[in-house]
């Protein structure tokens, strides 16, 4: 009987998948699971009463006036007055508070000699989100104060009323309104973003892992047999279909249960993620006919699929990336499909200013079309021993 001929009598992967329990629960609960873990993590949305200390070394009224601006922030919390700079960095070393206030001596006396006394501040800068939240509410808690110093200098001295006491403080107001994310809602920043590039690495995965398990079945050449192109798309059918469910059902909870603004079309997001499915077997496939090891296999699908949050541009503009990481970037199929989403999600943009991440996504054909010519020639080599 003739290879093809016993392979169209082979269970159909859907059996496989029923009775394989991994494969089974990276295409079922695990998935979902790791979605809602994600979410629950950053759910509260903004970051409050993260803990700073303070060294007041001039213990005066201002001082303490300016400790209680700090507080007064809601993003950030006085946890800890520390008696001297040595304790308070020590502290900020050991990851008990996010930055340290060091209030100089004679920082009230300074100020009312009209002279600009230094008020340090430290903080981690490796904490990117926490550092950068923190950065803005002292500098928003220190201008409070500075403002309030101000206008009570102005009423003391020439002008007695104090609407005009406060304009004369800041003559130059300030509004900032964010075009996008306008509750400033981290949650949206990254879940949505943190998502998509662990739905890669699940189906990066999860190809490398259903085209090894044929291996322990009964090998590589009797699964091919004579016609390779048609098991592998047979074989990986039914993972797309049930990869695409997955990433309709994220973009449903984001932005529609959970109700997070989308400015474009959800049904063209629906749509990208079709070819990003495509793009990412593809790259699985490759990966695992190149190596033709297991082990091996799912190693380099980790090492390459992995990294996807650092290089999609989201947490780090890929404007400034090296050119080594931009290619990496190219190389990753979320990369393409985040920048459809932020542009639909935050923009609104006309669908044809997404046609360039589609055409980098249609370029997968060419890892695709490289590891179907690679089954080929595993099965021709096969077909030539066994005879």
């Amino acid at each position: 009987m003739p290879s093809g001929e016993r392979s169209n009598k082979q269970p159909s992967e859907w059996h496989h998948i029923l009775h394989d329990p991994w494969l089974l629960s990276l295409v079922s609960w695990l998935p979902p699971l790791c979605f809602l873990v994600i979410y629950l993590i950053f759910s509260q949305g903004l970051a409050r009463d993260l803990d700073i200390g303070i060294v007041d070394l001039d213990q005066s009224k201002l001082s303490r006036k300016m400790a209680a601006n700090y507080d007064a922030s809601p993003t950030l919390l006085v946890k800890t007055s520390y008696p001297s700079p040595q304790e308070g960095t020590k502290a900020l070393r050991g990851g008990e508070i996010y930055a340290l206030i060091i209030m100089p001596v004679d920082l009230e006396k300074k100020t009312i000699l009209g002279q600009t006394p230094k008020v340090e501040v430290f903080y981690n800068n490796q904490f990117l989100l926490i550092a950068k939240l923190v950065k803005s509410a002292i500098l928003s808690a220190h201008s409070t104060t500075v403002a309030q110093v101000e206008t009570l200098k102005n009423l003391s001295t020439h002008t007695p009323i104090i609407g005009q006491a406060m304009a004369a403080a800041i003559p130059i107001g300030s509004q900032v309104t964010p075009l996008f994310n306008l509750n400033t809602n981290y949650a949206q920043f990254l879940v949505s973003a943190i998502i998509p590039a662990t739905w890669q690495i699940f189906i990066v995965m999860t190809t490398v892992l259903c085209l090894a398990a044929e291996m322990r079945r009964g090998g590589l050449s009797s699964w091919l047999g004579s016609h390779p192109v048609r098991a592998i798309l047979d074989k990986l059918a039914p993972y797309t279909l049930l990869f695409w469910l997955q990433g309709i059902s994220f973009l449903l909870g984001m932005f529609v249960f959970l109700g997070w603004p989308i400015h474009g079309k959800l049904s063209y997001l629906i749509f990208c993620q079709f070819p990003t499915i495509c793009a990412c077997q593809a790259a699985g496939t490759l990966i695992f006919f190149l190596s033709k090891n297991p082990a091996r296999s799912l190693g380099l699908a980790a090492a390459y699929s992995a990294p996807g949050l650092a290089f999609m541009g989201v947490t780090f503009p890929a404007t400034d990336m090296t050119l080594p990481a931009r290619i990496w970037r190219s190389l990753l199929p979320v990369s393409h499909y985040i920048d459809i989403q932020i542009a639909q999600t935050n923009y609104g943009s006309p669908l044809p200013l997404s046609l360039p991440q589609l055409r980098n996504l249609a370029f997968f054909i060419v890892p695709g079309i490289i590891a179907l010519m690679l089954a080929r020639k595993t099965a021709r080599s096969s077909q030539q021993q066994n005879r």
